[in-house]
């Protein structure tokens, strides 16, 4: 079969910041319940008709990211004790650490999407 398939899981997690450089509310120390979601693309599928397992996909995304930035405060660890924790540089981030250190035979990461709330979010992708 030819095509491009793409292949997505989420997870949340919890943790406080305050945003430098930045004259309004949000400057003060404030929590989010984030909502992250990973999209993989693949150009095939193995013998059985797969991509990646989904659980193999979520659990690789919980061993990287949530001993990094769930229930902490962000603006405390690296880089984001140098830079801003805004959503945009928190995205950014977590794809890097995906891209470095969450790999898929056949599987590329094409974008990370990051919730702060149930209506605001940002999606980063190179």
């Amino acid at each position: 079969m030819a095509g491009k398939w793409t292949v997505s899981t989420e997870i949340s997690f919890s943790s406080s910041h305050c945003l430098d450089s930045y004259d309004g509310m949000c400057s003060r120390v404030h929590g989010h319940n984030w909502v992250l979601r990973v999209y993989y693309e693949f150009e095939g599928v193995d013998a059985g008709g797969l991509t990646v397992d989904y659980y193999l996909l979520k659990a690789g995304l919980e061993r990287v990211v949530l001993p990094r930035f769930d229930h902490i405060h962000l603006n405390d660890v690296p880089p984001f004790d140098r830079v801003s924790p805004t959503s945009e540089n928190l995205a950014a981030e977590i794809f890097r650490i995906c891209e470095d250190e969450l790999r898929f035979e056949g599987g590329k990461l094409k974008e990370v999407e990051l919730w702060e709330t149930p209506k605001d979010m940002v999606r980063y992708g190179e």
